[in-house]
């Protein structure tokens, strides 16, 4: 019988048998054990790998073709990879369809964190960015119920992938960014989009008043800013976008990282494995909770920072634990995987409000490549097991600390405006201080035309 423990090493002399009272896998329909057993660790980072290039891919897309094309689309993909993957006759088949499911769940992520910004005001991305995350825990939730009522994993798999056609279609009902429409030169269909919010706000006569003029003026900054192009190497010209850029890279790779290292050895632990996703899940819960207060009250400095030392630490802690004491060994890696999924609410709210606008896209890009190289390497690594248990979880636990220390080179951004050009970074005081007051009359000559609209249309 194959042995999925780090110690065994072994050959398999006599072949091999399989528990058929637990739920069928890809490992056992195709037997990736003995020499065929790192091959499930390569189907994983094949996976990981789809979603790293469908990053860098679908986010230039984005900005071409809109927010909108790219989420319905993925959707679609997701839906048909995942139902493919379903059917496949062999590991590498299987291989395919999981690197085009790896690529569409970047797009959905990605389209779905440029609208959140994009389209709400500030005071509402960090309440929408921790709900956003709440339905991945249910997610999480959900999963182990439906793996548990069917352990046949073909029709599992073909269970969690028919409703991305629903979703599919429902995306159809999803506005494009107003903000992309209005900087692509779209002000009519723009337009048309603010109009049809108004009156689902309750502002229908607001919204008559707005003209393509009046919208072209508010968003005449942007508007000139777009003009001018920004590559990648404008991510690492200037001093202090160059240290922005690399310690959230460190940091994306470094969460990213020790996030899958856990959620990817949830069988070490010794407790059953259906119980264990759940209480996985359920970490989630108050695990963002923290994270809204924290960085609304401490700041997302100090946020980002804290998780990642803390879940390096509890990473590394695990080593020092015996293999009998199952119990603290579980707590640990509860503990360490809620402050990853702190670390991964505030990331992605602490690099939009970074990067400035004119680059945002872009630094978004390179921010999910970094977590999606993370995320490839982590099954890599822990092949590593095989030469010595405990090298996998030193790797994991440094790497994360030193994401953690590179936060704490990061500026404050709480209270403060979301900067506009990569010159506003450079003259950024790195200290935090409280928000610049407008006068009345200038706040309201300014704004008051798209927030009659609704409180989503704020365009700071």
């Amino acid at each position: 019988m194959p042995n999925d423990t780090q110690g065994a090493t072994e050959p398999c002399l006599d072949g091999w048998a399989y528990d058929l009272s637990t739920a069928d896998s890809i490992v056992t329909e195709w037997d990736l054990v003995c020499e065929s057993r790192r091959l499930k660790e390569v189907a994983q980072s094949v996976f990981m790998a789809g979603t790293l290039i469908g990053g860098i891919v679908l986010g230039d897309l984005s900005d071409r073709f809109g927010r909108k094309p790219i989420l319905t689309c993925s959707y679609l993909l997701l839906a048909a990879s995942g139902s493919g993957a379903a059917f496949s006759p062999n590991v590498s088949i299987y291989m395919v369809f999981r690197f085009l499911c790896g690529w569409s769940i970047s797009g959905i992520v990605l389209s779905t964190v440029i609208l959140n910004v994009e389209c709400l005001s500030i005071q509402m991305r960090a309440i929408m960015s921790t709900l956003t995350g709440y339905f991945y825990t249910c997610g999480q939730f959900i999963l182990p119920g439906l793996a548990y009522a069917i352990p046949q994993w073909r029709w599992l798999q073909l269970t969690v992938s028919i409703p991305f056609f629903a979703f599919f279609l429902l995306s159809w009902w999803i506005p494009e960014s107003v903000r992309w429409m209005v900087l692509s030169g779209k002000f009519s269909k723009a337009l048309k989009i603010l109009r049809q919010i108004a009156a689902l706000n309750g502002k229908k006569e607001e919204g008559k008043k707005l003209s393509v003029e009046e919208l072209k003026l508010i968003m005449q900054k942007e508007i000139s800013l777009a003009k001018a192009k920004y590559s990648i190497v404008d991510l690492f010209r200037t001093p202090n976008m160059r240290r922005v850029t690399c310690c959230l890279s460190l940091a994306w790779f470094s969460t990213g990282f020790g996030y899958y290292s856990l959620a990817m050895g949830v069988e070490e632990f010794g407790v059953n494995l259906y119980i264990l996703q759940l209480i996985f899940g359920g970490v989630d819960i108050p695990a963002k909770f923290i994270t809204v207060l924290s960085i609304n009250y401490l700041g997302r400095h100090v946020t980002q920072a804290g998780s990642l030392l803390l879940a390096g630490g509890s990473i590394l802690a695990i080593i020092f634990v015996p293999s009998d004491l199952q119990t603290l060994r579980t707590v640990l890696a509860v503990f360490g995987k809620g402050c990853l999924s702190s670390s991964f609410s505030c990331l992605f709210l602490y690099t939009t409000e970074l990067y400035p606008t004119v680059i945002r896209q872009t630094g978004m890009g390179i921010s999910n490549l970094w977590t999606r190289a993370g995320s490839m390497s982590a099954p890599l690594v822990k092949i590593t097991g095989e030469l010595q248990p405990f090298i996998p979880s030193i790797i994991f636990g440094t790497v994360t600390l030193l994401g953690g220390s590179a936060a704490y080179f990061l500026p404050e951004t709480l209270n403060r405006p979301l900067p506009e050009t990569i010159q506003d970074m450079e003259t950024w005081s790195w200290r935090a201080k409280k928000p610049k007051q407008e006068p009345e009359a200038e706040k309201a000559s300014q704004r008051i035309p798209l927030q009659s609209c609704g409180p989503g249309l704020d365009p700071s």
